[in-house]
């Protein structure tokens, strides 16, 4: 396959073609692939080239060969994002969300191979995606509210739909990691591999569903999203604003403070 995802020299994305299948995997090994600026624009960037490709059936998307991802970079508990008017901090960080929807937007099947640890914004990256195949051992965690902040991206919606009110509410609320068991159990995942072969058996996946007729399987990636994120707009368009209402609260400074001091935070509501 040719194409400007082979053209275009990525910083921080390794990807590869197999017929219809194409492989993107985060390489960011020195920051444990954290999601900084640039490695967020680049997924946004190569979602977007493959939005509507007809000769790619399946993506899978690939972290680290012991650890998925980190989750978003860690210096927003050092300096979180601002700029000169609170506008143009809401437009900021929209890169989040923005790079989630890319990823969901994509017409072909998309498959996640998850090892070690998926946290944070790496867990909603995961969540927009159809299928997670996760190695044994390996777990997903939201550690946003007990940092003292809301968990956003317009993730909630999508975490809902797969586990349901009470298990959405447990997993977000308490940041306690899920097991690659308990999310098989909940319905966050959808196979639990032999710890390493998280991405052999997503290869096996992604085979299966480019062995399918190619239509019939967009439509019903396209039906199924339909009814599923009908709501998911109107329930989650405001966690931008949560966040920045957040991220100016005592309790956020109080939480930041306690995780780079490696204590419990007391929280006071203000």
């Amino acid at each position: 396959m040719s194409g400007a995802i082979h053209e275009r020299k990525w910083e921080h994305l390794l990807v590869s073609t197999s017929g219809a299948i194409v492989e993107v995997a985060i390489n960011r090994p020195d920051a444990r692939n954290a999601l900084n600026g640039v490695l967020m624009r680049e997924l946004i960037e190569i979602a977007r080239l493959l939005r509507r490709r007809t000769d790619v059936q399946v993506v899978v998307l690939i972290g680290g060969e012991h650890n998925f991802s980190a989750g978003a970079d860690l210096s927003f508990l050092q300096e979180p994002v601002t700029g000169p008017t609170v506008l143009e901090t809401r437009e900021a960080i929209m890169l989040g969300p923005d790079m989630c929807r890319a990823w969901e937007e994509i017409e072909a099947v998309t498959i996640v191979a998850v090892e070690g640890y998926c946290i944070g914004g790496a867990c909603a990256l995961a969540v927009a995606c159809d299928f997670r195949i996760m190695g044994e051992g390996s777990f997903m965690r939201l550690p946003e509210v007990p940092l003292g902040i809301n968990m956003s991206w317009n993730s909630i919606p999508r975490i809902t739909n797969l586990v349901g009110p009470s298990r959405a509410k447990r997993f977000v609320m308490i940041g306690e990691p899920a097991s690659a068991e308990t999310c098989l159990a909940w319905g966050m995942a959808d196979e639990v591999a032999p710890k390493g072969s998280a991405l052999e058996v997503s290869r096996g996946w992604a085979a299966k569903v480019a062995s399918l007729p190619p239509l019939p399987v967009r439509m019903t990636k396209e039906a199924i999203n339909a009814q599923a994120n009908a709501n998911h707009y109107a329930t989650s368009f405001m966690d931008r604003d949560q966040y920045l209402l957040t991220v100016r609260t005592q309790d956020f400074q109080e939480g930041r403070k306690a995780f780079l001091e490696k204590r419990s935070a007391i929280f006071k509501g203000d």
